[in-house]
């Protein structure tokens, strides 16, 4: 419970954490941010770095199983039923908040099935292909470069295969 709100309950205080850690890693980052005007967009910020810009979607992450588990869609619930919307086309990335962890992670949407997984743990099986780690995608606070450096930094940023809006 963070102040006198459950945040197992409350989903919009959760994803107004998450959207403000993932700002504030950004922001820690070196990174401008803007935020888009009105609720009514497939995605929660605009990130520049070298006068490109880049769609981020905001999720919470859950610590389950040595792995960092989101959501890649959005669900709504209508009188008809509940309906499930990807982000292909829409984001060129997925700004990740782990309550569990505290770390904020940046992952690309090219491939991610309908959940994404970052592996904190090794897994029980001993499993080495296929495998995201979350320490290669964490948005840390060192600025990364505009073509990446996965080995102190994360995930590449703004590199040759995400073009601009």
């Amino acid at each position: 419970m963070i102040g006198r709100v459950s945040f197992l309950r409350n989903t919009k205080f959760v994803g107004d954490v998450s959207e403000a850690k993932v700002i504030a890693a950004f922001v820690e980052a070196g990174y401008s941010v803007s935020i888009p005007f009105g609720e009514n967009h497939r995605y929660d910020l605009i990130v520049e770095h070298d006068n490109m810009l880049s769609r981020v979607q905001v999720k919470t992450g859950r610590l389950h199983n040595g792995a960092i588990v989101f959501n890649c869609f959005s669900a709504h619930s209508h009188r008809t039923g509940a309906s499930f919307r990807r982000y292909t086309g829409e984001v060129e990335y997925f700004g990740v908040y782990c309550p569990e962890t505290g770390d904020t992670h940046l992952v690309p949407n090219d491939s991610l099935p309908i959940k994404g997984y970052l592996r904190v743990e090794a897994t029980r099986n001993g499993q080495q292909k296929k495998i995201r780690w979350a320490s290669e995608f964490r948005l840390g606070s060192e600025p990364m470069n505009a073509v990446g450096d996965s080995t102190d930094h994360g995930v590449t940023l703004f590199g040759p295969d995400s073009p601009p809006l």
